[in-house]
This record gives structure tokens, sequence and C-alpha cells, in this order.
């Protein structure tokens, strides 16, 4: 059984996708005694009527996805893992950067993995979930103790169609995708645009070049292979463009009201550049103007009180 704790847009690709009968939703305090049941349109063909249980107390599930945001991941877990057996690997999935590592560390008797992911999926209306476009997962080992699991969670989550492959730098592959959020994200939330039309955005035009410098120096003191800013600047458009019609998490985030995981991403990265004595004044800025659109709903710090960043290579002296 797998079970899957955290029930948005990216489990219910994973549920909709994993085979029927051997998947369930791990239930959390708020969620309603029904299982959950969506319409999944998957990218080519009808859509499919999907009905998912909710993992019950006399179930031990032999593999943990962990789909829910950042900022809620270390609380979300602390209170699900005391029922599931150590012996259990876990999968994290979330966007940006530092909870991971924080469960990695939290929980140093298990085995954790962590995965990168292009997949594409939103959630125009509660009962309704769109694989918008198809993608490439990347599943990694974070503790040791992780290593012997990571062919047999790849195989596992093959089973979904979807494209998996094993990474041995999970790290890297998650610092790749966290400098493409980070150039995408923050200005779609605050221009209220789609990918594609951040481009052409005087606000977008004005600081893109010394963000890229910023992510540059980053990049480089912190052991990340050196690029230079023109390059990152082009990861990043070309990515904007291939995903021109997509509304990325952190704007449907803020439009519906809720926490972003900006803190995770250009907040993880100035934080990050503090530490090493890199000036951030871009990444602090787009942090800032994110939070107070969402003043009200942001959380501000981690969920067990502590700043959200971890040191990307913890046994580097």
């Amino acid at each position: 059984m797998i079970a899957i704790l955290g029930a948005g847009s990216l489990g219910r690709l994973w549920a909709a996708t994993l085979p029927a009968g051997q998947v369930a939703f791990v239930p959390r305090p708020q969620t309603s005694a029904e299982s959950p049941c969506y319409r999944f349109h998957p990218v080519n063909g009808e859509p499919v009527p999907t009905s998912v249980p909710w993992l019950t107390p006399c179930q031990s599930p032999d593999l943990l996805l962990v789909t829910t945001k950042a900022g809620d991941t270390l609380s979300a877990l602390q209170a699900t893992l005391p029922s599931i057996p150590e012996s259990t690997p876990i999968v994290l999935f979330q966007n940006g950067m530092g909870s991971q590592q924080a469960v990695s560390e939290h929980w140093p008797e298990r085995s954790v993995l962590a995965a990168s992911t292009t997949e594409g999926a939103n959630r125009p209306s509660p009962d309704r979930l769109i694989h918008a476009g198809r993608g490439q997962t990347w599943v990694g080992a974070l503790s040791g103790n992780a290593e012997c699991h990571l062919e047999t969670v790849v195989e596992r989550l093959a089973r979904s169609g979807l494209a998996i492959a094993p990474e041995a730098d999970i790290l890297a592959r998650l610092w790749h995708k966290l400098v493409i959020n980070a150039g995408i994200n923050p200005f779609t939330a605050i221009l209220d645009c789609a990918n594609g039309d951040l481009l052409s955005q005087a606000f977008y035009q004005r600081w893109i070049a010394p963000l890229c410098r910023e992510i540059s120096n980053i990049s480089q003191i912190s052991g990340q292979p050196a690029e230079a800013p023109e390059a990152i600047r082009h990861r990043i458009e070309a990515v904007a463009r291939s995903t021109s019609a997509n509304t990325s998490s952190m704007r449907a985030d803020v439009i519906a009201g809720r926490p972003t995981e900006i803190d995770y991403m250009n907040g993880y990265l100035s934080e990050l550049g503090q530490r090493l004595g890199v000036k951030t004044p871009v990444n602090q800025m787009l942090t800032e103007q994110v939070k107070q659109l969402t003043r009200p709903y942001q959380q501000q710090e981690s969920c067990d009180g502590q700043p959200p960043l971890q040191d990307l290579h913890p046994n580097r002296r």
C-alpha cells in the first residue's frame, strides 16, 4: 500500500495514476469522512472518475509520499509518523529547499528520499484535477539509510505511467528547480499573470538580471556548479516559454488566499545569501512583496518555530 500525505493537486495526480486499490490518502484533522472523489483529466484521453480511500488505522503502508506544502510538512509528519512503520521509506515532493533537509534531520532514523518533478497539475475546482503537462520526476536519497530503497521506490512510482528516474545527487536537482521557481513564481504572483506573460512585463524586465546575478553569486559560494547570470536567465525564460499558459503554484496560492512557499524559494535564497555573506536585495524584495499579498495567511516561520533555512551541505566544514 502506498500512502499519500497531502491531497492537493500533486497528491491527487499520483493517486489517479498509480494502480487503483494500491494507494490511499492519509487523513488529516481537517478532512471529512467522505473519500476524496474527483474527475481526473489526463493529458490525452477522456476524464476519468477517481475515488481514493482514506488510509485506515489497520493498514500499514510500505511507502509514504508527502505532497504537502513546504511549510506544512513538519507538522503534518509529526502527526502522521507515529502510525507509520519506521521501516517505511518517505518520499518528499515539496517545492523549494529547506523543508526536505529539515525532515531528514528531524527523523534521522527514517529512510528519507526527495523528489523533484516537472509534472504539471492543477485543480480549477475541488472536484476536478487537470494533468496540465507531462514532465519528469527524479528521486534520490537524502539520508544514507534511504539508498537501499531507491531502486524499489523508483520501480513502484513508475507503475503510474509517469516518467521516473533515480538521481544520485538529488540536492543538485532540487537546487536546479529552485532557481527556476525563484525566477518565475514570485513574478507571476506579484504580476498576477501566466508564466509566459511575465516575460514582457516591465517589473520582470527590471529585476530579472539583478536577481540572476544574486543567484549566480550564491551558487558559486554555496558549492553549487558555477553558472553565469545570463545562463540562469536563459534557463528561467526557456521554462517560462515552455509553460507559457500555466499558472504557477505561487500565483494559485495567492489567488486562493493560501500561504505561499516563498520562504522556501526566494526567502531561502535570501537567508542563504545572508549566511554566506552575499547581498540579496532582490530576493528579499520579492519575498516581502509576495508576503504582502497574503499577509493575513502567510506563515513567517516554519511549523516548528524555526526559520526554514537548512544548510545545503550540512557536512561541509
